[in-house]
């Protein structure tokens, strides 16, 4: 299956900013499960664009924008092929839990397994596993396939309700949140259960025949376990699925914090705007910016006798 992806990130300023500098994390992976046919960065104004990878193995983009603006806008196109993969098996053998305790394996994926940032246990956590009879069950395979499907059934699809930064304890108490809060509470929980457990940032072609309930122009999150004779699987605790041939891979981290998909400050007294926009279509048919592009809310900042000369944080949640 091929896809193309339009990614439009607006930022706009209330005044003249003096410099944006930003990192983007937007460019899909190439690997067994899929191949990366095309890609580009926009920007405007313009600026020159510095990439590197990161230690997870993820295309980095960097860019500085010194001059005054009043917007910046991001536009990133791609083309990507997703490969057909088997489907994982509904359990594996018990043995599975020994071979994850060994201590090569919890040397080789430590910084999956160590509790880190916005997917760290808490006792509200705690309290929800106790809540819904959720334990360590015959083998990793069944126990994730039953944490995948509590999730979505015990919390509401529902944006405007966390922050991009909100820790676990925010959705597990108001019971709703969006694929990012669902993610890092599945993360913290296979980790408790010795499973390694990373973060995927990415996109997914949205199917709502399929009963898919994330946003469809939006970027998506789900995570990926390791299983002993499977290798990592995609587990999509916002839509009770498991990552497949719709899941497009853009990269990995231990969590949200490592890999969002944009995040920069800008200089000057200034509220900001930040509008997204994201079409995943299996042609190459591509919407207007007009067509598609929404404001996501208003950040308003405290004036402040500092605020001119201050770095303002920015960047965008998943949904």
């Amino acid at each position: 299956m091929f896809y193309s992806i339009r990614h439009l990130t607006r930022y706009r300023y209330d005044a003249p900013v003096r410099e944006s500098i930003m990192q983007l994390y937007m460019q899909p992976k190439t690997d067994t499960s899929q191949r990366l046919r095309a890609f580009q960065v926009a920007t405007t104004p313009r600026a020159a664009l510095q990439a590197y990878t990161d230690h997870f193995g993820n295309a980095v983009y960097h860019f500085d924008v010194p001059g005054t603006h009043a917007e910046l806008h991001v536009e990133v196109e791609a083309q990507v092929e997703v490969i057909p993969m088997p489907a994982p098996p509904e359990f594996v053998d018990e043995s599975a839990w020994q071979k994850l305790a060994a201590d090569q394996a919890r040397h080789e994926h430590f910084d999956m397994l160590s509790p880190h940032g916005l997917s760290t246990p808490t006792p509200a956590l705690d309290a929800f596993l106790r809540e819904t009879g959720i334990t360590r069950t015959a083998d990793p395979m069944s126990t994730l396939r039953r944490l995948n499907r509590t999730l979505f059934q015990a919390f509401a699809y529902a944006p405007e309700e966390t922050e991009v930064d909100s820790p676990i304890d925010v959705a597990l108490a108001k019971r709703k949140g969006v694929c990012q809060d669902f993610t890092h509470i599945m993360l913290a929980t296979a980790r408790l259960w010795g499973i390694p457990a990373r973060y995927v940032s990415g996109y997914l072609y949205t199917n709502r025949d399929a009963g898919d309930r994330s946003s469809a122009d939006a970027t998506h999150a789900w995570m990926e376990a390791f299983i002993p004779g499977c290798g990592w699987v995609g587990f999509d605790p916002t839509n009770n699925v498991l990552a497949g041939e719709r899941h497009i891979r853009v990269a990995i981290g231990r969590d949200y914090d490592d890999v969002p998909p944009a995040r920069g400050v800008f200089k000057g007294p200034a509220n900001s705007e930040l509008a997204i926009a994201v079409s995943v279509q299996p042609s190459q048919a591509i919407r207007r910016q007009e067509d598609f592009l929404r404001v996501v809310r208003t950040v308003t900042r405290a004036s402040s006798p500092q605020a001119a000369s201050a770095l303002e944080i920015q960047q965008q949640q998943q949904q």
